[in-house]
């Protein structure tokens, strides 16, 4: 697998596909193409590496901007949305949930 492989591009739905997944972790690729979300509230710790690309997340009082390789540690609870992504090129992100 190349983590950098668009052959399914679209740019109306944002592709979530997930490489590792068992009771402790999950990995997943999400590539985005000028998509945003609702507000996330998760249980798990997320680690995220922006791995193309240029995103925008907001938090309750912060938004943070990321860059191609940029990464960034989102605890629990931790109250975010999407509130920007790149189109061209589009964010390759690679997130780790534990």
């Amino acid at each position: 697998m190349n983590i950098f492989e668009l052959s399914e591009l679209s740019l109306t739905n944002e592709m979530t596909t997930i490489l590792i997944e068992n009771e402790k972790v999950r990995i997943e690729k999400i590539i985005s193409t000028g998509q945003i979300s609702d507000w996330y509230d998760q249980e798990e710790t997320e680690f995220v590496v922006l791995c193309d690309g240029n995103a925008e997340l907001e938090f309750v009082n912060n938004w943070v901007a990321l860059a191609k390789g940029d990464s960034l540690l989102i605890l629990p609870h931790q109250k975010h949305r999407v509130a920007y992504t790149s189109n061209e090129p589009p964010c390759i992100w690679l997130c780790v949930f534990y």
